[in-house]
């Protein structure tokens, strides 16, 4: 996710009209640095282990459909499918959601 941020913006600020690829870089790199909190907090202890892990998968498929649909209409010239990217950005403010729950539910001795 992060590789494929860097690379979304380098092509924003070398092609013309990318302006669909600089929201799609930001999703991929700011949910990488999630997706290892994530799991970081989960192996800590600090979140519940099936909503941190969660939590992390939504972060994963949800940022793969937001980017992947925005990526796909600059190269392709239309969307991955209907609504791909209010899925995944809906599923992504579940993600957080699920986190914040995991951290704030009181785990099991």
């Amino acid at each position: 996710m992060g590789a494929d941020g860097v690379i979304l913006a380098a092509l924003a600020a070398h092609q013309a009209d990318a302006s669909r690829l600089l929201p799609a870089s930001s999703m991929l790199l700011f949910h990488a640095a999630a997706v290892l909190a994530a799991v970081a907090l989960t192996e800590r202890g600090i979140v519940t282990a099936k909503g941190g892990l969660m939590a992390a998968f939504g972060f994963v498929v949800a940022s793969a459909l937001f980017a992947g649909d925005l990526s796909f209409r600059h190269f392709a010239g239309h969307a991955l499918f209907p609504m791909a990217a209010p899925t995944g950005g809906t599923l992504l403010i579940a993600s957080w959601l699920g986190l914040a729950v995991a951290a704030a539910w009181p785990r099991r001795s």
